[in-house]
């Protein structure tokens, strides 16, 4: 062999060694990008997850003074009520009493 083809060699080997390696990279780097796409996927669901709960959350704050003015109107029903439940009973009582 002569030095020509020795070179022509090596270098014929230099350049499918240097193709195999940029092979491996290319596939290396193609599956860390799709784990990492994977991995936005679940972090995006997770996370439109908790926004949903959270706008539940805001949504059910609102209306907790609404409840407490709810709640003075039953206490004031309640009260009128309670009136009126005497008011019957003595009615029933004169009613069971009276001759006429």
């Amino acid at each position: 062999m002569t030095l020509a083809q020795v070179s022509f060699e090596a270098g014929y080997t230099v350049w499918w060694v240097s193709l195999g390696i940029g092979v491996v990279v290319i596939v290396v780097v193609a599956v860390l990008l799709t784990l990492i796409v994977r991995t936005a996927r679940q972090i995006d669901g997770a996370v439109s997850d908790i926004w949903t709960a959270g706008q539940r959350i805001a949504n059910n704050t609102i209306h907790i003074p609404l409840l407490h003015r709810t709640n003075q109107v039953v206490d004031e029903v309640l009260e009128r009520a309670g009136g009126i439940d005497g008011a019957a009973a003595a009615i029933e009582a004169h009613a069971l009493d009276c001759p006429g």
